[in-house]
Protein backbone atom coordinates (compact mmCIF):
# COMPACT_ATOMS: atom_id res chain seq x y z
CA UNK A 1 0.00 0.00 0.00
CA UNK A 2 0.91 3.64 -0.06
CA UNK A 3 0.80 3.95 3.88
CA UNK A 4 -2.15 6.52 2.71
CA UNK A 5 -3.99 8.30 6.41
CA UNK A 6 -6.46 5.70 7.59
CA UNK A 7 -10.08 7.54 7.26
CA UNK A 8 -12.18 7.50 11.16
CA UNK A 9 -14.84 5.16 11.26
CA UNK A 10 -18.30 6.19 10.12
CA UNK A 11 -21.91 5.45 11.17
CA UNK A 12 -25.22 5.31 9.40
CA UNK A 13 -27.86 7.98 9.35
CA UNK A 14 -29.48 7.28 12.44
CA UNK A 15 -27.48 4.29 14.41
CA UNK A 16 -25.53 7.34 16.75
CA UNK A 17 -29.22 8.63 17.12
CA UNK A 18 -30.83 5.16 18.32
CA UNK A 19 -27.82 4.08 20.34
CA UNK A 20 -28.48 7.94 22.29
CA UNK A 21 -32.34 6.74 22.69
CA UNK A 22 -31.38 3.22 24.19
CA UNK A 23 -28.85 5.15 26.75
CA UNK A 24 -31.18 7.59 27.81
CA UNK A 25 -33.83 5.47 28.22
CA UNK A 26 -32.02 2.84 30.26
CA UNK A 27 -30.65 4.13 33.20
CA UNK A 28 -31.98 3.75 36.66
CA UNK A 29 -30.35 6.56 37.75
CA UNK A 30 -32.81 10.06 36.95
CA UNK A 31 -31.70 12.60 34.50
CA UNK A 32 -33.47 15.71 36.25
CA UNK A 33 -31.44 16.82 39.81
CA UNK A 34 -33.09 16.39 42.71
CA UNK A 35 -33.23 19.74 44.06
CA UNK A 36 -34.29 21.72 40.48
CA UNK A 37 -37.17 19.09 40.66
CA UNK A 38 -38.15 19.90 44.47
CA UNK A 39 -37.90 23.81 43.97
CA UNK A 40 -40.26 23.17 40.86
CA UNK A 41 -42.77 20.87 42.34
CA UNK A 42 -43.31 23.11 45.20
CA UNK A 43 -43.39 26.39 43.37
CA UNK A 44 -46.18 24.80 40.91
CA UNK A 45 -47.83 23.94 44.15
CA UNK A 46 -47.92 27.47 46.05
CA UNK A 47 -50.09 28.74 43.10
CA UNK A 48 -52.82 27.08 44.14
CA UNK A 49 -55.11 28.24 47.26
CA UNK A 50 -55.05 25.32 49.73
CA UNK A 51 -51.71 24.88 51.16
CA UNK A 52 -50.06 21.42 49.68
CA UNK A 53 -47.04 19.78 51.59
CA UNK A 54 -45.44 17.04 50.11
CA UNK A 55 -43.56 13.98 50.79
CA UNK A 56 -40.00 12.94 49.95
CA UNK A 57 -41.58 10.53 48.10
CA UNK A 58 -44.00 12.47 46.22
CA UNK A 59 -41.92 14.69 44.67
CA UNK A 60 -39.36 11.63 43.87
CA UNK A 61 -42.91 9.97 41.98
CA UNK A 62 -43.46 13.22 40.37
CA UNK A 63 -39.87 13.35 39.39
CA UNK A 64 -39.89 10.17 38.05
CA UNK A 65 -43.02 10.44 36.17
CA UNK A 66 -42.18 13.62 34.39
CA UNK A 67 -38.81 12.37 32.99
CA UNK A 68 -40.51 9.05 31.79
CA UNK A 69 -42.93 11.27 29.80
CA UNK A 70 -40.23 13.50 29.08
CA UNK A 71 -37.86 10.64 28.08
CA UNK A 72 -41.18 9.15 26.07
CA UNK A 73 -41.33 11.87 24.01
CA UNK A 74 -38.03 11.13 21.93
Amino acid sequence: GTGGVKKPHRYRPGIVALREIRRYQKPTELLIRKLPSQRLVRKLAKDFKNVLKFQSFDVMALREAREAYLVALC
